[in-house]
């Protein structure tokens, strides 16, 4: 994410200079100094694709993912357009789209929150104080909406000072919000405290467990809904002044996804930590994916007639909470490598399927993929994806909805090495891997990511 683009930092800087170029005029003229305020953006709908933000007419934030913010823009008090334009195949619509005011001496966030069929922005102001010395000051925005038994509202919020991991909830007094209802701004002293947040009925839905507050931080903390897998309703998000910083549920997992794409290796069994984690896995195989807890493993791959013929590793793999991983085992077994795709995402958008296509063929030259209707012809279509090499990693594509046929071919052919009919509905969120042929005939292998539990 890009969130000071060119355009955003010369907007900015013209700004600057026009307001010394006014100080210095008002000194010889007498007249009263320019108030200004400082503004500062979040996305926080959860289904919602990636936006950009304008201000004034002028972008100042590019592909702004759910969960990120930006630091704060200073800017003369005044009206001023703000738009958001979310990102979608083909087109950027505006879907929020309002004239605001901006009075001077004031913080104002603005938050893009509720599901994309009720997008809404929730604008709010604190005055822009300095932090007491020794302290921090937290300013909280209820961003979640939802209803019962997933997630009800008002909810309790407990601040306590950190003592241990599963120290009872509520030694300090609740604060009680509903959704777009804000706390604050409070000042605490400067040490280690621990979030949590339950239900009327007294549901722990978040656990920040240990969270540092530095003196002089100054935080617009927003709870947005989890869509990093694991049990709570909620995640936090912290606007900082420069950007914008994550804190998961303490119990928030990893997740795990292991292909065996080597089409000269036989069954392998996968060991972690020493372990068995997977026994007699044939080509081409893929896991679905699974939850662990998040930490550093060891990892290695074995022949499973032959444990001690190890085939690669062991070697340490960090995955950290609320990311999930796809490990997959290819090439060729002389020269076998184990590949971790880009991060997975599995965030579903409500307004698009995603799709991500992973090249895990070492006999295919390089290839060109094409997405046509049901048994249509590719004579004349314009590939999706062209010249691909083994290992080529789509990434995540925005594409529309429906039914489609999957069709791989060299490349500058129309000799079809795969041709697969897949359903693809928005919302859903796929990862498609090609793979060595099978009594002769290439294949592709296709999951659906999910946000693991």
């Amino acid at each position: 994410m890009n969130f000071l683009s060119k355009t955003s930092v010369v907007f900015v800087a013209a700004l600057a200079l026009a307001a010394c170029d006014s100080d210095n005029n008002n000194a010889d003229r007498n007249v009263p100094e320019v108030e200004t305020f400082q503004v500062q953006v979040l996305h926080g709908s959860p289904d919602a694709p990636l936006v950009n933000v304008s201000l004034n007419n002028q972008q100042v934030l590019t592909n702004v993912d759910y969960k990120q913010g930006s630091g704060r823009f200073t800017l003369e008090a005044g009206t001023y357009p703000v738009a958001v334009d979310a990102i979608l195949p083909g087109a950027t619509p505006t879907v929020i789209g309002d004239d605001l005011t901006f009075d001077g001496g004031n913080i104002y966030t603005i938050a893009a929150v509720n599901t994309v069929d009720a997008l809404e922005p929730v604008v709010i102001a604190q005055p822009d104080t300095p932090v007491t010395a020794g302290s921090a000051r937290l300013f909280v925005l209820h961003a979640t909406p939802g209803a019962a038994p997933s997630f009800s509202l008002p909810v309790n919020v407990y601040v306590d000072t950190y003592s241990e991991p599963n120290a009872p909830v509520g030694t300090s007094a609740p604060l009680t919000f509903d959704f777009k209802e804000t706390l604050g701004p409070v000042e605490v002293a400067a040490g280690d405290y621990q979030i949590r947040v339950t239900l009327a009925n007294g549901t722990l839905v978040y656990d920040s467990g240990r969270l540092p507050l530095a003196d002089g931080n100054d935080l617009v903390v927003a709870a947005v809904p989890n869509v990093s897998g694991g049990p709570a309703a909620l995640t936090l998000v912290a606007l900082t002044g420069q950007g914008s910083a994550q804190f998961l549920d303490v119990n928030t997992p990893t997740g795990l996804r292991v292909g065996h794409l080597s089409p000269d290796t036989d069954a392998v069994d996968i060991l972690v930590n020493g372990g068995a984690y997977l026994e007699g896995v044939e080509f081409p195989a893929v896991t679905p994916v699974v939850a662990l807890p998040a930490d550093t493993y060891e990892v290695a791959i074995t022949d499973a007639g032959n444990p001690g013929a190890i085939a690669f590793g062991p070697a340490e793999l960090t995955l950290e909470a609320g990311t999930s991983y796809s490990v997959l085992a290819t090439g060729f077994n002389a020269s076998l490598d184990v590949v971790i795709l880009d991060q997975d995402d599995p965030r579903p958008i409500a307004l698009f399927p995603k799709v991500r296509i992973y090249h895990a063929s070492p006999t295919a030259e390089d290839v060109d993929i094409y997405l046509v209707a049901e048994d249509g012809a590719i004579a004349g279509a314009t590939p999706a994806l062209r010249n691909r090499p083994f290992g080529a990693n789509s990434g995540y594509l925005a594409l529309s909805a429906g039914t489609f046929d999957v069709v791989v071919t060299p490349t500058d052919t129309t000799t079809e090495a795969i041709r697969q009919t897949i359903t693809i509905e928005d919302g859903g969120v796929y990862t498609a891997i090609a793979h060595d042929p099978v009594e002769g005939q290439f294949g592709l292998i296709v999951q659906e990511d999910v946000l693991v539990d």
